[in-house]
C-alpha cells in the first residue's frame, strides 16, 4: 500500500483588516490547479467569509468547492481547537489523497504557537505538517506606531479576553503574531513612502529569527510558489518560540469570547450611498467592529459585497443575482453587547425600508 506523503499547511494570521482574507484569495484565484481545502475563522452566522472564498477559482465544480471550505464559527480558532479543529482536521486528513494543501485563516487575535502546537498531536502530526506561518503586517499601521489599522477596535476585542490584559496589549500580540512567524508580509507597502517602510522593516525584523524572511506586497500580491512549498515544519519548533502569552495555553481553557455579539439582518433592495452612510453611522454609535455581507441595489443586476472594518467599508459588485434568488440584502453585524432588535430598527429607519 502507497504512503500518502504529510499534507502541507499553510496558517496565514495577522491583526484585523491586515488583508488576509484578501492574500487567501490571491492564494486560491492562483493555484494552478492546485485542490486546496480551506479553513476560514468565521465570526459570524452567515458565512461571509466562506462565500467569499468559494467565488475563487480552485480548479473543482461549486459541489466539491463546498466541501472544501470549512467554516469555524466558535471564536478564535487557535484556542477552540478541542472543541472544533480537530474533527475538521481528522476529515481533512481522512480525504488527503484528494487534496495538495491546506490553508487555515485565523482570527484577528488569534496567537499562532497553540494553533502550530496542535499539529503535534500524534494522529496530525503522522498526515499533516505545517509548511509555513504566515504573518501579515498592516504596513502603514506599524509605521502610525498603531500596529492595527483600527486599534480602538483591536483594543475593545482585547478588553474583552482575559489572557490578554497587558501593559502594551497590541504591540505584544504583534509580537506574538511574529514569533511564530516563517514568513512576514508587509502588505500594504505601496501606501507608505520608501523611509516609513524600511522603518517598518527594521522594527519587525526585531521581532524575528534571522532565518525568517520579510517581504513587501501590495494587497497580498505574491507569487504562490513564495507562499507555499516552504517546508518549515513548523510544528518541530514552535516550542522554541518565545511569546508573551506562553503560560496561558498550559493545561488552560479558559478563553471566553461569549462577549461578543454577532448579529444577522436582512433587509429589501436598498440605496447604495444611503446603506453605506448609514452602515457608518451605525458603527460609530454602537461601535461595530465589523460589518459584512451582500446587498440588493435597485436597478442592478449583480450584488454588492460589503466589507467593513471600522468606519473603512470596502465594496464591489460580485456576481449577478440568480434567477431564482431573492434580491435581499443580508448583513452581519458584530461587535460588543448589540442590541439586535435597536440596531436593525436604526437601520430601516436610516433607510426608511
Amino acid at each position: 500500500m502507497k504512503t500518502l506523503a504529510k499534507l502541507p499547511v499553510t496558517i496565514v494570521t495577522g491583526f484585523l483588516g491586515s488583508g488576509k482574507t484578501t492574500l487567501l484569495r490571491h492564494m486560491l484565484d492562483n493555484a494552478q490547479g492546485r485542490r486546496i481545502a480551506v479553513i476560514v475563522n468565521e465570526f459570524g452566522e452567515l458565512g461571509i467569509d466562506g462565500e467569499i472564498l468559494k467565488q475563487c477559482s480552485i480548479g473543482c465544480t461549486e459541489e466539491e468547492a463546498n466541501g472544501r471550505v470549512y467554516e469555524l464559527a466558535n471564536g478564535c480558532l487557535c484556542c477552540t481547537v478541542q472543541e472544533e479543529f480537530f474533527p475538521v482536521m481528522r476529515e481533512l486528513v481522512a480525504r488527503r489523497g484528494d487534496l495538495d494543501h491546506i490553508l487555515i485563516e485565523t482570527s484577528g487575535l488569534a496567537l499562532p504557537k497553540p494553533l502550530v502546537q496542535a499539529f503535534q498531536w500524534p494522529e496530525i502530526r503522522s498526515a499533516c505538517t505545517v509548511d509555513a506561518v504566515i504573518t501579515v503586517v498592516d504596513s502603514p499601521a506599524v509605521a502610525a506606531g498603531t500596529f492595527a489599522a483600527f486599534p480602538d477596535q483591536v483594543d475593545a476585542q482585547r478588553k474583552l479576553d482575559p489572557n490578554l490584559d497587558h501593559e502594551s496589549p497590541l504591540h505584544e500580540l504583534f509580537a506574538d503574531q511574529l514569533a511564530s512567524a516563517d514568513l512576514v508580509i508587509l502588505n500594504k507597502s505601496d501606501l507608505i513612502s520608501p523611509e516609513d517602510l524600511a522603518r517598518v522593516r527594521l522594527e519587525v525584523a526585531e521581532e524575528l529569527p534571522p532565518a525568517v524572511k520579510v517581504i513587501e506586497a501590495s494587497s497580498g500580491r505574491v507569487p504562490l510558489d513564495v507562499l507555499i512549498g516552504l517546508g518549515a515544519g513548523s510544528e518541530e519548533h514552535i516550542d522554541s518560540r518565545h511569546s508573551h502569552h506562553d503560560h496561558h495555553h498550559e493545561g488552560e481553557d479558559d478563553h471566553d469570547h461569549d462577549a461578543f455579539d454577532s448579529i444577522s439582518i436582512e433587509l429589501p433592495q436598498a440605496d447604495e450611498s444611503l446603506l453605506l452612510d448609514a452602515l457608518t453611522q451605525l458603527v460609530v454609535k454602537h461601535g461595530i467592529l465589523r460589518v459584512k455581507g451582500f446587498a440588493a441595489i435597485p436597478n442592478k443586476p449583480m450584488r454588492l459585497l460589503i466589507q467593513g472594518v471600522g468606519t473603512r467599508f470596502d465594496k464591489h459588485f460580485d456576481r449577478k443575482w440568480g434567477a431564482d434568488e431573492a434580491r435581499t440584502t443580508r448583513l452581519v453585524l458584530i461587535g460588543q453587547e448589540l442590541d439586535a432588535a435597536l440596531l436593525e430598527a436604526q437601520l430601516r429607519a436610516a433607510l426608511s425600508v
